[in-house]
């Protein structure tokens, strides 16, 4: 199983442990394009590939997330990446974000 883990603050864990936030938002920098997305060209080298046409979201099954870097986790089902305008009331910024979308709770 391909599992993304992720910590969170309290407020966002809260909220997803609820069933409030059906969603997770990470910025559109290098080190989250690295962690979720991957090129499918022999063209590119991984080095130089930020910017390639070829790029697609990783497939992840589920995504795990802690309360901050302690040991209290949970998991859920991985619906999918997307990029596009979150909610700011879930913690979306007020531009493009990375979405990982959940599906049911797993534990």
């Amino acid at each position: 199983m391909r599992i993304l883990y992720l910590p969170l603050k309290a407020q966002w864990y809260d909220m997803i442990e609820r069933g409030e936030k059906p969603e997770e938002y990470r910025e559109h920098t290098p080190y989250w394009v690295a962690r979720l997305m991957q090129c499918d060209s022999a063209v590119c080298s991984e080095d130089k590939c930020e910017d390639c046409i070829f790029r697609k979201f990783k497939l992840y099954d589920a995504v795990c997330f802690s309360y901050g870097y302690t040991k209290r986790r949970m998991l859920f089902e991985c619906k999918g990446i997307i990029f596009g305008q979150g909610r700011p009331e879930w913690g979306a910024p007020n531009h493009k974000t990375f979405i990982i979308k959940l599906g049911k709770r797993l534990n």
